[in-house]
């Protein structure tokens, strides 16, 4: 009788092992960072086509992680894609001239945002973004099957 409880007992420890060993990997595999949010400001961008960008899709300056896509919306006037991004306080504000690409990691890896920081020219008077500001130069992502049949429809029309 006793053997049996301490049986039960090592296979009740190593399922509840198991179950924390599963919710690390899966907050990993999510890249949740837990409940505590550090201080940011949020930013705006509009883009032609965003491809396969997804909410907590990081955003990057120089392979940096300086935030995360919170929200992807569709504005229904112009019909273009509106990408909201938070933006980690500690990284400081960026001036008005800062651009946004959406790249690829890899060639089928995830898409991010990138941002390449706008020069600052106190003469020229530049203000930096600050919470809900817009960046105004942005640049889509980069579709491969758009680029498939532009090739394929060049080396067509090279055919003929």
């Amino acid at each position: 009788m006793q053997q049996t409880r301490k049986l039960e007992l090592w296979v009740g420890l190593f399922v509840l092992a198991g179950i924390a060993a599963l919710l690390v990997l899966v907050f990993n595999i999510a890249n949740v960072k837990g409940l505590s949010q550090s201080e940011s400001y949020q930013l705006t961008a509009r883009f032609d086509n965003i491809g396969g960008l997804k909410v907590r899709s990081p955003v990057k300056i120089g392979g940096v992680v300086v935030g995360r896509i919170s929200d992807i919306d569709l504005d229904v006037a112009t019909h273009t894609p509106v990408v909201t991004m938070n933006i980690d306080s500690k990284y400081g504000y960026f001036s008005e001239t800062t651009s946004a690409s959406i790249y690829s990691a890899g060639l089928l890896g995830e898409q991010f945002v990138g941002l390449i920081p706008g020069f600052v020219d106190e003469e020229e008077g530049f203000d930096m973004l600050g919470d809900g500001d817009e960046i105004q130069d942005t640049k889509s992502a980069l579709i491969l099957e758009d680029l498939i049949g532009q090739v394929v429809y060049s080396l067509k029309g090279e055919d003929e």
